[in-house]
């Protein structure tokens, strides 16, 4: 291995590490308790060497929300073998639900947290390109349930948008703790409930 090589693989190794260490923190104390020098504490670095990798702390959340955009795409691509449309629909929602709470803490940064999305407004092409992504494979699949057939008489981008704002109303309150006082006695189980009933609403349009 020649020393740019080497160079470049200490790089990649050093930015992981501030990811990892920044993951860490974001855990156990949250965005808005971890700061940059938290983070160079972790890997035992000056707060300077990180400024080489990331602009400032915006830029490091999204950059792990983008890591976790890649998981949930991961385990949506099965869905690939899904022919029948509404099948996938329904599959994908149980993926996302299964996902989220599984995953609360990186499902808030994906979706609910400021952070990734300050660093989007803040840079020069300012489009959400891991939500966007999502959402178009969500749309795809809706129109392939209108040319099956389905949904007859609704328009295909607003409807998507009705149904991400569903699930992501129910897992937001599941990981938010609303559904702990609101329905104690069913908690760990009513987000699933709700989207078997979300499912049973879907076939009668």
């Amino acid at each position: 291995m020649g020393i740019a090589d080497r160079k470049e693989r200490d790089k990649e190794e050093l930015k992981e590490r501030i990811l990892v260490a920044a993951k860490s923190l974001f855990l156990e104390r949250g965005i808005e308790k971890t700061s940059i020098r938290n983070i160079a504490d972790q890997i035992e670095y000056s707060p300077g060497i990180i400024y080489h990798y990331f602009k400032d702390k915006n830029e490091i959340f999204h950059a792990l929300h983008q890591v976790g955009f890649q998981q949930l795409i991961e385990k949506m691509q099965v869905l690939g073998s899904v022919r029948n449309p509404m099948e996938r629909l329904k599959a994908m929602g149980s993926i996302y639900v299964n996902f989220a709470t599984e995953n609360p803490d990186m499902y808030d940064l994906m979706f609910i947290k400021e952070a990734p999305i300050e660093h989007v407004c803040s840079t020069d092409d300012d489009c959400w390109k891991e939500g966007g992504g999502t959402f178009n494979f969500l749309r795809l699949t809706i129109n392939d349930c209108i040319s099956a057939g389905h949904f007859q008489g609704h328009e295909a981008e607003a409807l998507s948008f009705m149904i991400w704002s569903i699930v992501h109303g129910m897992v937001s309150l599941h990981i938010r703790k609303r559904c702990d006082v609101i329905l104690p006695n069913r908690k760990d189980k009513i987000v699933t409930e709700g989207l078997e009933e979300f499912f049973k609403i879907l076939d009668r349009i």
